[in-house]
């Protein structure tokens, strides 16, 4: 492997971590074993509250990273139904509790093939979406109101993987295109339920070619770099 020329590889992103941190981690030890700093950026953003998959791309690889963020993504989430919270996870506490006794698995399932295709979504304030140059979710830690305005997103397949009536809480599994935000998509699902959803658990399990079973996992990044045969910018 050559991480001067370029390189792209994924790692499996552990939970309460920011992509910022996971990717800072993986700079370190690549810069650490090579004994130089190694260029590097990562192809799409995970929420510190998900795992999964992020894709990591080095060197004169990071030129690929914009077009990389148009592949199709999979997740698999956890939603609890018959609430909501300011963020849409697990990030801040419920603020709004609605029924849920009109909820069926039957229902469920209806309401997720709405939203299949080609559909408006507003991203949530907590987010890294740009208001003015600033960070939606900077302004709203500094108690600003913010509106978001609705996005254009593509949802090629959404299926319900589990259901427990009497906890109330469904597992979803999501195909989508670039920009959607399954918190938001959480957040519409109770909405069309005519109740209220928030996640629980968010998990990426695929971008583009790359699947979680196949990501380096992060806390044995270093063994793995240890096993790699790796050349430097001046071999062929």
């Amino acid at each position: 492997m050559n991480f001067q020329k370029g390189e792209i590889i994924a790692i499996d992103k552990p939970y309460r971590m920011s992509s910022f941190k996971a990717l800072a981690h993986v700079r370190y030890l690549l810069s650490h074993t090579l004994h130089h700093k190694v260029k590097i950026g990562h192809a799409g953003t995970l929420d510190p509250l998900a795992t999964g998959v992020l894709v990591l791309c080095t060197g004169r690889c990071t030129k690929q990273i914009e077009q990389l963020q148009t592949h199709t993504k999979e997740y698999t989430a956890t939603l609890q139904l018959g609430a909501t919270t300011a963020s849409y996870d697990l990030e801040h506490e419920v603020n709004a509790t609605y029924p849920t006794e009109h909820i069926t698995r039957q229902l469920v399932e209806e309401v997720l093939h709405q939203f299949e295709g080609d559909i408006e979504q507003v991203p949530p304030t907590y987010s890294a979406v740009k208001v003015n140059g600033d960070r939606a979710y900077a302004l709203r830690r500094a108690g600003e109101e913010v509106q978001l305005k609705p996005k254009n997103v593509h949802i090629d397949e959404i299926e319900l993987t589990d259901y427990d009536d009497e906890k109330k809480t469904a597992s979803i599994r999501v195909v989508c295109g670039k920009g959607t935000y399954i918190r938001s998509l959480a957040r519409d699902i109770g909405r069309a339920l005519n109740s209220g959803a928030y996640l629980t658990a968010l998990r990426r399990t695929k971008a583009g070619s790359f699947s979680v079973e196949n990501c380096i996992d992060f806390d044995h990044f270093q063994e793995w770099l240890d096993a790699q045969d790796i050349e430097t910018i001046n071999n062929n």
